[in-house]
């Protein structure tokens, strides 16, 4: 099965000497640990980081108020010195921002980010612009050489490797890759950040939610018909998912193969992407293909 939708424009590929701007779309900056961790990588890469005024802001559980979070993702989008943006963290509060939002027309530039920043990189590819799903500012140090050489590929150039993990059958698809948090995902349905579902390949991850609620928001894309027009779905890491000691549940891994495995599809398992651990960068909007039998990911660009 193919897709029919238009790939994503990719912005053009980074060079050392480039100047990024990091942007607080979200949550609160909790530690500064991380942050200056994330930009001694970024400029051992030989690029220019200046973080947005503002991005230590705080208003309740978000990184300033919604104006104020906007303007700064404006301001970074609108910089014709700008050629990519670095989102400092997730938690909440990305979807907030895009009540009313318009990408404005500019030069391609790269989105990088992952968790809360599913909205924006969503949103993005409507647009037409493709983002990567990958670490964060706060989060990037973390990663073993192998991931960051990975995303130093992505958006230098180069090609990526295939991610293995565990086939659950179904055969093989090719489609758009639709990379994101399963949470943030389900509540962007029928929104004007849902980018279109017909013909991608899903890729779904999350964090601290128990069985019951990822079983509740699969339940709402299966009864929405959302997975009606899609490829595949490949499946990362659902980290502190465990169900509540002495509460009879499901495991997550039991949950996903009874809200998924139906579905007539090619399923890969257990990919190397998420909260808690690596988190391969995977490029939104971009043809893959899924290998439902070999338990393999393929990006092409």
């Amino acid at each position: 099965m193919s897709t029919s939708n238009v790939p994503c424009q990719i912005p053009a590929p980074l060079q050392s000497g480039d100047r990024l701007r990091v942007v607080a779309p979200s949550g609160t900056l909790r530690e500064l640990e991380p942050l200056q961790k994330g930009l001694a990588l970024w400029r051992s890469r030989g690029y220019e980081v200046d973080l947005s005024p503002g991005y230590e802001g705080r208003w309740g559980y978000l990184a300033g108020t919604d104006a104020e979070r906007r303007a700064q993702l404006a301001a970074a989008w609108q910089d014709p010195t700008c050629r990519g943006i670095l989102c400092l963290r997730g938690g909440y509060g990305g979807a907030r921002l895009l009540e009313n939002w318009q990408w404005s027309a500019t030069e391609p530039k790269w989105l990088i980010g992952f968790s809360d920043i599913t909205s924006l990189l969503w949103s993005l590819s409507a647009h037409g612009i493709s983002g990567v799903h990958g670490p964060l500012l706060t989060t990037i140090y973390a990663e073993p050489e192998w991931s960051l050489q990975r995303l130093w590929d992505w958006v230098e150039g180069r090609p990526l490797a295939p991610l293995q993990g565990q086939g659950w059958g179904g055969g093989q698809a090719s489609g758009l890759l639709l990379p994101a948090n399963l949470t943030v995902a389900t509540h962007l349905l029928r929104t004007t950040a849902q980018p279109s579902l017909d013909g991608v390949i899903l890729a779904f991850e999350d964090v601290s939610e128990a069985p019951y609620r990822i079983d509740r928001m699969l339940t709402q894309w299966r009864m929405t018909r959302a997975f009606a027009g899609v490829q595949g779905i490949a499946l990362g890491r659902f980290s502190q998912c465990q169900p509540t000691a002495q509460i009879p549940s499901f495991t997550v891994e039991e949950v996903l193969r009874d809200r998924l495995a139906d579905l007539g599809i090619p399923i890969v398992s257990g990919l190397p992407f998420g909260h808690d651990g690596v988190n391969a960068a995977l490029p939104v909007g971009i043809p893959a293909q899924l290998d439902g039998d070999a338990g393999i990911l393929q990006v092409g660009r």
